[in-house]
């Protein structure tokens, strides 16, 4: 008789869960889920970062090719160093007549033209939706820079703001400085051929 109670006993106590192992498990769910969607968050923050430097790395390559196709035989640095300044994006340049290698293009209305579309790249105005410039970096800046040692030595600064804040190098002055800042630096060599 003490096996028979002993062994309905045993029975009563498999049967179903308890309050408390309901809530553990609803909170070890909870905390995947939570881990799960700041995982997402923390991704789409770096994959719009790694989107931004990809667009500024190919702005700064865009600009080097319009440079070296502009390049004239003769004296290419006397046309070259036009293109060196260090306030594109604050404002878009008007440009009068857009010469695309069109017969009768000069080298300096070429050069005027380039400079016109890649700063509108640069600030976003070659995407539009419903009248809105929706392309470019965020508060995109960019510096072109002639080297004093080699006048065949340029380098191009494309500066934009990111999301999150790391610390400003500081290094050089373009675009707005700030815990914000990311920039990509490229050094080119245009030769005369």
């Amino acid at each position: 008789m003490g096996n028979k109670i002993k062994k309905n006993f045993s029975l009563k106590q498999q049967q179903g869960m308890s309050f408390l192992e309901v809530i553990i498990g609803l909170v070890i769910l909870v905390t995947g889920i939570l881990g799960a969607v700041a995982m997402q968050a923390t991704a789409k923050q770096g994959s719009f970062d790694a989107m931004q430097r990809s667009l500024a790395s190919s702005l700064a390559q865009d600009i080097i090719a319009r440079m070296r196709a502009n390049a004239p035989l003769a004296s290419p640095n006397l046309t070259l160093n036009t293109y060196a300044r260090n306030d594109y994006g604050s404002e878009l340049d008007a440009v009068g007549d857009r010469c695309n290698v069109a017969p009768g293009c000069n080298s300096a209305a070429m050069i005027a033209n380039d400079m016109y579309e890649w700063e509108l790249a640069l600030m976003g105005g070659d995407v539009t939706l419903n009248g809105k410039d929706v392309g470019g970096l965020v508060g995109a800046a960019a510096c072109i820079s002639q080297s004093l040692v080699d006048s065949n030595e340029y380098t191009v600064i494309v500066s934009w703001q990111a999301k999150t804040a790391t610390t400003d190098s500081a290094i050089n002055t373009c675009g707005a400085t700030g815990q914000k800042r990311r920039q990509v630096v490229v050094q080119a060599f245009i030769f005369n051929i």
